[in-house]
């Protein structure tokens, strides 16, 4: 299959939990993030096309604020390949706010680590 990602991922170096803004559960914590999506490393499985108002705590590293909360929609899920209880799933922003985007961004660049190279695959998050 072609790569049709049209951003770059890196791999997420920081612990971030991001939870249900609406149910207030764990949805899962940050693994992989790109400027437009993210992967979550969850422990529940959650089945592609499905919207969330996801809320993740902020450090005064990335912003002058303590939350953010932002629409995303799971676009794959699979388990993980070492860790068989974990399933990794995909996730693109749908909707966030321009602030926010701004800090959604300054993650990318500062927790973000330039990942080796690996092959891509049906499951990225970003799409042509």
């Amino acid at each position: 299959m072609a790569n049709k990602r049209k951003i770059n991922r890196r791999d997420f170096t920081y612990y971030m939990q991001v939870t249900d803004d609406v149910t207030k559960q764990l949805v899962g914590y940050l693994s992989d993030i790109s400027t437009g999506g993210f992967r979550l490393d969850s422990q529940k499985e959650i089945p592609s096309g499905q919207d969330f108002r996801l809320h993740i705590e902020l450090t005064s590293e990335i912003a002058d604020k303590n939350s953010m909360v932002f629409i995303a929609r799971s676009k794959w899920c699979h388990r993980d390949h070492v860790d068989p209880n974990t399933f990794n799933v995909g996730f693109e922003i749908i909707n966030i706010s321009p602030s926010d985007m701004a800090i959604f961004q300054r993650m990318f660049e500062k927790y973000g680590s330039q990942n080796t190279m690996r092959s891509k695959g049906a499951d990225d998050y970003m799409w042509r």
